[in-house]
């Protein structure tokens, strides 16, 4: 009985000292990458794996603790072909006050509107700098390419940042 109450009370003194997540939602433009490298897999017609790079900007800024989100580049592995593919990679977003933001995603593209891929997946920080250092939190998007071959991708999701010391 004695470590129940113990446990009760630790977990109610961590549930106090928590941050709280806070929601956020933005939109991510991608211009079409570069570079971009393709390298044919040769197992059957079409299957290829692509490395590229593309400038991004935040088209709706999401906005951390009061900064918006400014521009960002993406860097990604694809593996796929003309029906779906897998991507993986990382965003690096420059905030308004200079500091940054680094995530990682993970996404599918498995259907298809007017022959052009749309594409689903989730995110989660993995690091930040100045005000962003300890940044922690996930979400999903959404998105596929516009008239000008852009790639746009709804964001959406929460944040949490360590607790300010005194």
């Amino acid at each position: 009985m004695k470590h129940s109450i113990v446990w009760v009370i630790a977990f109610g003194l961590s549930v106090v000292y928590l941050p709280a997540q806070t929601k956020i939602s933005g939109t991510l433009t991608c211009a079409k990458p570069d570079p971009e490298y393709t390298l044919d897999v040769g197992d059957r017609a079409g299957h290829v794996f692509v490395l590229a790079k593309s400038a991004c900007s935040w088209t709706r800024p999401m906005q951390i603790e009061g900064v918006d989100t400014k521009d960002s580049r993406d860097v990604n592995i694809v593996d796929g072909d003309d029906a779906n593919s897998d991507s993986n990679g990382y965003d690096v977003s420059n905030m308004a006050n200079g500091d940054k933001v680094f995530i990682r995603f993970s996404g599918t593209d498995r259907s298809m509107k007017d022959g052009k891929p749309l594409s689903t997946g989730a995110w989660r920080y993995i690091g930040g700098t100045g005000k962003f250092k300890g940044i922690m939190g996930n979400g999903t998007y959404k998105g596929g390419p516009d008239a000008s071959g852009n790639y746009v991708s709804e964001i959406d999701g929460d944040y949490t940042l360590p607790a300010k010391r005194p």
